[in-house]
């Protein structure tokens, strides 16, 4: 049965039952990040309350009228852009925006789907304590966007993914029910996990609207530090070292390629990178705890025999918030720079972490047989197996120059990722861009449950 326009007849009934909440879309809201798709759109909604959207949801059903939801638009994949001849109702969630409970006694907050990240983590922070999903676009991305494509970041290693630190969710469902959700218990075992299943379903099974979340004690100590390796081998096996004698308070583990800062010296130049020249590999590391033995001390001792061992060749430790900030800076600003040189093609991947330095001298090598001129960044959170293994131009040329590749590209860095067993899809989801991989790669049987549950 196809779907309906979102028609002018069918906007007006719907704008007189929701007055203030329809109106025309703004160019902004039409397009992704990275400029690759520019959808179409008969109007934006933005509705209040989550009984807004239960409404929205009912109409759109009874007119057959398709709806994508939208919450920060900071999605990589194409998944808020919506290309077709019938212009769907977009949906954002942006004005549920409250945070109506923080409970430090039971580490949990409340917030509504359309609350930007920093605005949580600001919060957590005010009632002393930590909610740890970080990400670059944390100033403009938003809580429900994060749950509804498990969103990763720089803390997972420790903390894990957005799905690891939701409790519970408030969503509304495809025939317009809404699901309640939002229990702050750590232990529910009655019947089967919706909540589990809506995070990472990436708006296709309903609209999250509300969410708690689990928040942590404030660290009390925190050690950064930036080094250089000799190579990903060498990170790896200081990754190890480091677990070994830390264990969990090893927070976050980045793994930088020097193409990376050289990217940031020519557009970025304003940023301070801690080394002079360009190291081809370093590593960003942060640890927390609580209070106890100095940890600055005990990093200090960790990398001293790292370094004594060969498998680190020099190393800074912050001596001050603002020189953590400063090498975090760094690591949260090549994703700019990236975008900046323009990527043929750019990959979220992961791999088993002890497979890391076997996967990207194989993926290498594949592309350099391609096409030897291109310029590859590998950079990201070799702690979790995580890596942005991306491809750019020549210097001089540009991504346009490339475009008849860019799909071999593509194509050879997710075959090499599945032959190591590995994700094409990391931490950014499907969306719009890899339909076609998820085709290709994923298991059959997974497929077939997916389209039935759907």
């Amino acid at each position: 049965m196809p779907l309906n326009p979102a028609d002018p007849a069918f906007l007006a009934r719907l704008s007189d039952r929701l007055p203030g909440v329809i109106s025309e879309v703004p160019d902004a809201y039409r397009e992704e990040p990275r400029g690759r798709y520019k959808g179409v759109a008969a109007a934006l909604a933005r509705p209040r309350d989550t009984a807004e959207v239960a409404t929205i949801i009912k109409a759109c059903v009874e007119a057959r009228v398709a709806v994508v939801p939208y919450a920060g638009g900071t999605g990589l994949v194409g998944g808020q852009t919506f290309q077709g001849d019938v212009p769907p109702l977009l949906v954002s969630v942006e004005r549920i925006n409250q945070i109506t409970d923080v409970t430090p006694d039971d580490n949990v907050l409340v917030a509504g789907a359309g609350t930007i990240l920093a605005d949580i983590q600001a919060a957590a922070d005010k009632a002393d304590r930590l909610f740890p999903l970080s990400l670059a676009s944390e100033g403009s991305c938003r809580i429900g966007g994060n749950l509804a494509t498990n969103a990763g970041g720089v803390g997972v290693l420790r903390y894990g993914n957005a799905r690891d630190l939701c409790l519970g969710i408030e969503a509304v469902l495809p025939d317009g029910s809404i699901f309640n959700g939002l229990k702050r218990l750590r232990k529910d075992n009655t019947g089967y996990d919706l909540r589990n299943l809506m995070i990472g379903s990436e708006g296709t099974l309903g609209i999250i609207t509300a969410a708690s979340l689990k928040l942590f004690p404030k660290p009390r100590q925190r050690a950064t530090a930036y080094v250089i390796v000799p190579s990903p081998d060498a990170a790896l096996r200081l990754f190890q070292s480091l677990r070994s004698s830390f264990g969990e308070i090893i927070s976050a583990f980045e793994l930088i390629h020097g193409t990376g800062l050289e990217f940031l010296t020519e557009k970025l130049p304003q940023t301070v990178q801690p080394f002079p020249g360009h190291p081809e590999w370093t590593v960003l590391i942060e640890a927390t705890c609580g209070d106890g033995p100095p940890l600055d001390e005990m990093f200090e001792t960790a990398l001293a025999a790292a370094l004594e061992s060969g498998i680190a060749t020099d190393a800074l430790i912050a001596q001050s918030l603002a020189q953590a900030t400063q090498f975090w800076t760094v690591r949260e600003t090549i994703p700019e720079a990236n975008r900046a040189v323009g990527s043929v093609s750019s990959h979220d991947i992961s791999v088993p972490v002890s497979q890391i330095p076997a996967f990207m001298a194989e993926a290498t090598r594949a592309l350099n047989t391609l096409d030897p001129t291109l310029r590859i960044n590998a950079f990201g959170h070799l702690g979790d197996g995580n890596l942005h293994f991306n491809a750019f131009p020549a210097k001089g040329r540009t991504k346009q120059d490339y475009l008849a590749i860019r799909e071999q590209v593509q194509t050879c860095v997710h075959d090499v990722t599945h032959q190591f067993n590995g994700s094409i899809s990391a931490e950014h989801g499907i969306g719009r861009l890899k339909t076609g991989d998820l085709a290709r790669y994923g298991d059959p049987a997974k497929l077939a449950a997916m389209r039935a549950i759907k």
